[in-house]
């Protein structure tokens, strides 16, 4: 594989045996792999065992498991997106093809155009923002794709201040880059790639945080009609809508179904429905200090963020890895007991009864130690005096020698100071 690879277009699932996501994967790959051979797609798919060929997954950069590359020539294309059949094929069929497809009529753009909710077209003949812009489409044709096109191919109803032109479609209306007041191509292609207004949830959220724009969400129940959620969501697409220019660079606008994703994120339980404003790039988040009534509001809300008024919470300090650490602690034992008490018991409970007896052993073991080291100490200084003094009459044995070996004077001296002892 490693020696061929560069003959033909690969989309490959590194995956580990005991990993349940590559499991969880495993049927959906199935079913791509069918599909890509129904459709006649020059694209082969395969799939590897990142532990038995190490090797070969660290030289295409596998961290993590499962990971879904495309391989094309010299270049290794990430997947990013949900893990299900049409995502992947869509991917795979993105990728392999053309960066830049031309669109030769108006009936091909309006057919395209139907395909797509955003559209990215260059308009214009060759020039240094075409080379920009294929670099561009290198590096992000894994999201999106691009397109080219002549001026009499767009719609009558599209005008370009000069030419060339990048354009994105979206939205029912046309943006045109503009390279003094958007920056650089590449970030103003990643910030336009997703729609004024979204339905987010997780991974949505997780892809919106490489725009670098605040996320405002009315957080919902989809299944409730009542009118404070459906005046919640109207609220923020209006917002979306009609301020797109006082907005659109520094905030994405959507909805969210439900609060358990954004109570795990926020560390904190919000009553929905409710709307709040997230900024991906580190961890803060803003809460309305009052509430929103109308579209006004909403402006006045995110006015108060944009100058600096309105609080922050959250973040990505010390204190808040600290709570982080806890929380997940805690929501993933809550999570095991929740779902198989006995597993619960079994996965915390034999922990704590080992070193429970662990514990009282050591503890024990001190114990008995210390009397036992004790009563040896005690033992061995009784013999110590038996050893050192010896018998009565050993001792006196020694007494009448030493007197021998003692003059006269000293004799007495020795006697005298014996009957004061008595």
């Amino acid at each position: 594989f490693k020696e061929n690879r560069k003959d033909d277009i690969w989309l490959v699932d590194f995956y580990a045996p005991w990993c349940g996501h590559c499991k969880k994967l495993e049927p959906v790959w199935n079913e791509v792999g069918i599909e890509m051979k129904n459709m006649g797609s020059p694209v082969k798919v395969g799939k590897m065992d990142a532990t038995s060929f190490s090797s070969i997954a660290s030289e295409f950069g596998v961290r993590g498991y499962p990971t879904i590359k495309l391989l094309k020539g010299d270049l290794a294309y990430n997947y990013r997106g949900p893990r299900t059949k049409d995502d992947i094929v869509e991917f795979a069929n993105r990728v392999a093809g053309p960066l830049i497809r031309p669109l030769p009529s108006q009936h091909m753009f309006e057919h395209v155009q139907k395909r797509h909710r955003v559209l990215f077209v260059y308009v214009g003949g060759e020039s240094p923002l075409k080379e920009k812009y294929i670099e561009v489409a290198s590096e992000l044709i894994v999201y999106t794709y691009f397109f080219s096109a002549s001026e009499d191919v767009l719609p009558e109803y599209v005008t370009l201040p000069e030419l060339p032109a990048v354009v994105v479609f979206k939205d029912g209306t046309y943006f045109v880059y503009d390279e003094y007041e958007d920056g650089d191509l590449s970030s103003w292609i990643n910030r336009e790639r997703f729609q004024g207004y979204l339905n987010v949830d997780g991974f949505t959220l997780y892809e919106l945080g490489d725009t670098g724009k605040l996320v405002a969400i009315a957080v919902i129940d989809d299944k409730n009609s009542s009118v404070e959620h459906t005046r919640l969501k109207t609220i923020i697409q209006e917002v979306a809508r009609d301020y797109r220019d006082h907005f659109h660079r520094d905030f994405q606008f959507g909805h969210m179904d439900g609060n358990d994703y954004i109570n795990s994120l926020l560390m904190d339980d919000l009553t929905i429905p409710t709307i709040v404003v997230l900024n991906t790039s580190n961890q803060q988040y803003f809460l309305p200090d009052r509430h929103i009534e109308n579209t006004e509001d909403m402006v006045q809300f995110i006015n108060n963020i944009l100058d600096g008024t309105a609080e922050a919470q959250g973040g990505d300090g010390l204190l808040q890895r600290i709570k982080r650490i806890i929380y997940d602690a805690k929501s993933t034992v809550v999570s095991v007991f929740k779902s198989s008490p006995l597993l619960g018991c079994f996965l915390f409970g034999l922990p704590l009864g080992v070193i429970s007896i662990m514990c009282y052993g050591i503890c024990t073991a001190d114990t008995d130690g210390g009397v036992d080291e004790h009563e040896a100490a005690k033992k061995e200084n009784g013999d110590r005096e038996l050893t050192d003094e010896g018998s009565e009459e050993e001792q006196d044995e020694e007494k009448n020698g030493k007197y021998t070996e003692l003059s006269d004077g000293e004799l007495k001296q020795k006697d005298v100071m014996e009957k004061k002892k008595d």
